[in-house]
């Protein structure tokens, strides 16, 4: 059985690099496998504790990631899109009446 994790906003210094570095991972595999719900919600947990490091913690997450976290993301994810299930339901779908 794995071991437990720290809350968090119980961890600091090198578990908090460590653990913000492990979520964008896993925001990027959710978002490689299309899983864009998961991926939302897993890249909005790394940003959180992205927020909290320091400027030279910061430098310690490897650069691949960082752009991937605030950059690429961002044009998916961003403020500026429709959230999820605002939608129409039938968009896209011709009725009857349409034709």
């Amino acid at each position: 059985m794995p071991a437990k994790r720290k809350p968090d906003d119980a961890l600091h210094g090198p578990e908090l690099v460590k653990e913000t570095a492990r979520r964008i991972r896993l925001a990027r595999t959710h978002w490689d496998a299309h899983r864009n719900g998961a991926c939302r919600l897993e890249r909005t947990r790394a940003l959180s504790l992205y927020d909290r490091l320091s400027e030279a913690e910061k430098e310690q997450i490897p650069q691949v990631l960082r752009v991937w976290l605030r950059y690429r993301s961002e044009k998916y994810f961003g403020d500026h899109r429709t959230p999820p299930g605002s939608g129409s339901p039938g968009r896209g779908r011709r009725t009857r009446e349409d034709s």
